[in-house]
């Protein structure tokens, strides 16, 4: 026997509820959010912001006193965009359960978003940080405890 369409309805509301609430509080978390990257070279850390910005800059241990200014340049460019993929992929995994089709309500299909398209073919890259930590973590638990600082 069918679920009466009343039920249907009150259940839709309520995941829909449920799913504002989860989203409101994941977008506060995102924009207190920020990672740090170092460079390879270990001379430069950057940090970015919660939408990829640059908002930080440390040069390590007097590094950049015998490097040329096209190797600081490149330590510089490397750590802000290493910090910059760990926020994108951040964003991505901290928003993904929001497109998923609903368990609950079948009605629900979810819907598909071109990461790719979003951050560039990099986010989808597999990562050795990501597969170390393993599996994701769900979009409404804080996961902001780790600052992604190296």
């Amino acid at each position: 026997m069918t679920e009466p369409l009343e039920k249907r309805l009150e259940k839709a509301m309520a995941e829909l509820q449920a799913a504002q609430e989860a989203v409101a509080r994941t977008e506060r978390e995102l924009r207190a959010a920020s990672f740090a990257a170092l460079s390879s070279d270990r001379a430069v850390r950057a940090t970015a912001g919660p939408q990829g910005e640059l908002t930080g800059i440390e040069f390590l241990e007097n590094k950049y006193r015998d490097m040329s200014p096209q190797e600081l340049a490149a330590s510089v460019l490397e750590a802000a965009s290493a910090a910059r993929l760990k926020m994108n992929r951040h964003v991505m995994k901290a928003m993904a359960p929001f497109a998923e089709p609903s368990s609950d309500v079948p009605e629900l299909k979810g819907f598909e978003l071109d990461w790719e398209r979003i951050f560039g073919p990099e986010v989808l890259r597999e990562d050795d940080e990501d597969t170390a930590r393993g599996p994701a973590t769900p979009a409404w638990r804080d996961a902001l405890g780790d600052e992604g600082e190296d």
